[in-house]
């Protein structure tokens, strides 16, 4: 037994750097903080229009958290879900959670919470069950043979602007026309979460946020193998970030004015809507620069989000009020002669806080190969829905006080030839 000591002590040396390195990687929290909204529609049935907005995006169920959960609102989706943008319209407020920890990779933790935030003492962290894939995994996508055309405004203005719009035949080569469309991207800087990550909310539970949840307090992260000092406290800046208080007048044949309060913590807006004008897609984006603005619904760095302001890509946090352009979403002739209703479904954004806490705190001027105990990421932001000439609280309340969709191309729906090219170029 002597013989094999010297191979014993040969073996663990040869281990110790790979031991050292795993007790020295940080262990990383990712925090993300959605509050999404209809506007117009009461609070208790934004989850039932969730459902309906989600189909005209091409989404599944419309983001409940009884089949899409995972970090970043979605994107890992239950196999065999209807593919596209899943989650396009998630629920109210969403708290998403992404754990890696190095010491052991694929185990489940907690995250304990104060008490007020109603949620219980803590929200399990789960890693992804084998049956969930990451969202937009899977082979090559067919593309079908469209006709027709893409219309492209931008900026915000009662009458369209000189030189608009630009024109996007859609029987090219898409790849003659997709950068005319692609614009700015919101950098993906989610979590690559798998196997190795534990996520909230998962398969135990789902539960969302409620319209007066606050994270202040203090959190801890518990589990074999996290550290003990993984103490943080969140503060209002941390906090998830109120619903965007939208207001329009006007209908498609005109401009449409829109207003809105200003949303506490946020650096920037960005506004899209997307409808039909006979056979044509028409795309309006509030950016002055020419954007489509197409790539821009995602989380923004308070940095990245003050240049973009400068480039004049985002409204400043000053905004309150745009308009839609004169007759751009007004409809028009569609196949045989018959005439189709006006109206676009409009998205807006609110760009909030991103906040780094780190145990130890990073020095000043931290060496290249500095890295701490462990390390925690908060973002937020805050988006909204609306159909453009619609009063989406009076079609709730019974009232009707907008024209029937079209049965075979509802307004403000995008057809699904073009619409499964977008979701392919841009849906993320």
């Amino acid at each position: 037994m002597q013989s094999l000591q010297p191979l014993a002590a040969v073996a663990a040396l040869a281990c110790t750097p790979l031991v050292a390195q795993a007790q020295t990687a940080p262990t990383q929290l990712w925090i993300d903080l959605s509050t999404s909204t209809m506007t117009g529609m009461p609070e208790f049935m934004q989850g039932g229009v969730g459902g309906v907005i989600g189909g005209l995006f091409g989404g599944g169920k419309g983001g409940g958290g009884s089949h899409v959960y995972g970090h970043a609102s979605g994107r890992f989706i239950q196999q065999g879900s209807q593919p596209g943008l899943t989650g396009a319209f998630p629920p109210s407020r969403v708290i998403d959670v992404a754990l890696y920890n190095p010491r052991k990779p694929g185990t489940e933790a907690a995250l304990f919470v104060p008490l007020t935030m109603g949620m219980g003492e803590s929200l399990p962290l789960v890693p992804p069950s084998p049956s969930f894939k990451e969202a937009g995994e899977g082979g090559p996508t067919e593309v079908p043979e469209i006709k027709g055309r893409i219309l492209i405004y931008w900026g915000c203005g009662e009458a369209v602007r000189a030189g608009q719009p630009k024109v996007i035949n859609l029987s090219n080569n898409p790849a003659a026309w997709a950068g005319a469309l692609a614009g700015r991207m919101a950098p993906e800087r989610a979590a690559r979460v798998g196997a190795q990550h534990a996520l909230y909310p998962n398969e135990k539970n789902t539960v969302n946020p409620k319209a007066d949840t606050s994270l202040q307090g203090v959190h801890q992260v518990r589990g074999e193998g996290v550290p003990e000092s993984m103490q943080f406290t969140l503060a209002e800046r941390q906090d998830l970030m109120p619903a965007i208080q939208l207001q329009q007048q006007g209908d498609p044949s005109q401009s449409i004015r829109l207003a809105w309060q200003p949303v506490p913590r946020a650096a920037a807006y960005h506004l899209h809507a997307m409808g039909m004008a006979g056979d044509d897609m028409v795309l309006w984006s509030s950016a002055d620069n020419g954007d489509a603005g197409l790539g821009l619904f995602d989380y923004l760095t308070e940095t990245t989000a003050t240049k973009w302001v400068k480039d004049k890509v985002l409204l400043s946090p000053e905004t309150t009020q745009c308009a839609v352009p004169q007759g751009i979403f007004a409809g028009g002739q569609g196949g045989g002669g018959r005439a189709e209703a006006g109206g676009a479904m409009l998205r807006m954004i609110a760009y909030g806080p991103e906040s780094h806490f780190s145990h130890p705190v990073r020095p000043p001027k931290a060496p290249n190969n500095w890295q701490p105990e462990w390390a925690v990421r908060v973002r937020a932001k805050s988006q909204t829905m609306a159909m453009l000439g619609m009063d989406m609280a009076g079609m709730a309340s019974g009232r009707d006080s907008a024209p029937a969709p079209q049965e075979e191309k509802p307004s403000g729906g995008l057809p699904g030839a073009a619409g499964s090219i977008l979701r392919g170029i841009f849906g993320r």
